[in-house]
């Protein structure tokens, strides 16, 4: 009797044990989130199913997962970091009045059968109405940018808002792959 005791107390240690160790890893480090909607196409589909890293601060170009202010959780890009000036002109992106090349969208622009892929603006001309990102915050945008609620509709987003970054999509199987930036 006392044998069958011990064996159920290792048991239920050992499950214990792998309960608290996942929820650790959950909380801290990795999280799972599935895409909802196209606002980042072609980059990333509806339903693709996401692993968040919680470690490390996001770089400009990153793809993150962050609270908006809707309450849900939104996936777009780092494109300005705090006190950068932003802005499109003639469907390029200009970072403190420097052009940047944005491969991640060429798949997108070629397809385009006129106009822009992102209409021309400057941070004083989207929600954040200033003309530069706010210290600690993040503007962000969404691939699809002719179909994306991002920065220049809800404004910029606060760092303790982001959730962690992301690049790899494990489901569906056969659309694994690690996500460049």
């Amino acid at each position: 009797m006392t044998k069958k005791k011990n064996e159920t107390f290792e048991w239920v240690k050992l499950i214990m044990g792998a309960l608290v160790i996942a929820f650790i890893i959950r909380s801290f480090f990795f999280t799972p989130i599935v895409v909802d909607g196209e606002s980042m196409n072609p980059t990333l589909q509806d339903k693709d199913r996401m692993v968040v890293t919680k470690i490390g601060e996001p770089k400009r170009f990153d793809i993150v997962v962050f609270h908006a202010p809707d309450g849900r959780d939104y996936i777009k890009r780092v494109i300005g970091l705090p006190g950068d000036k932003i802005e499109y002109k003639n469907d390029v992106l200009y970072i403190n009045s420097k052009a940047y090349n944005e491969p991640y969208l060429e798949q997108y622009k070629k397809r385009l059968n006129e106009g822009t892929l992102t209409d021309s603006f400057t941070l004083k001309e989207t929600a954040l109405g200033s003309d530069t990102v706010p210290k600690d915050c993040f503007f962000v945008m969404g691939d699809n940018r002719r179909n994306s609620t991002d920065s220049r509709h809800i404004g910029a987003i606060p760092m303790e808002k982001v959730i962690g970054t992301t690049n790899v999509v494990y489901y569906p199987i056969k659309e694994i792959k690690i996500v460049n930036n």
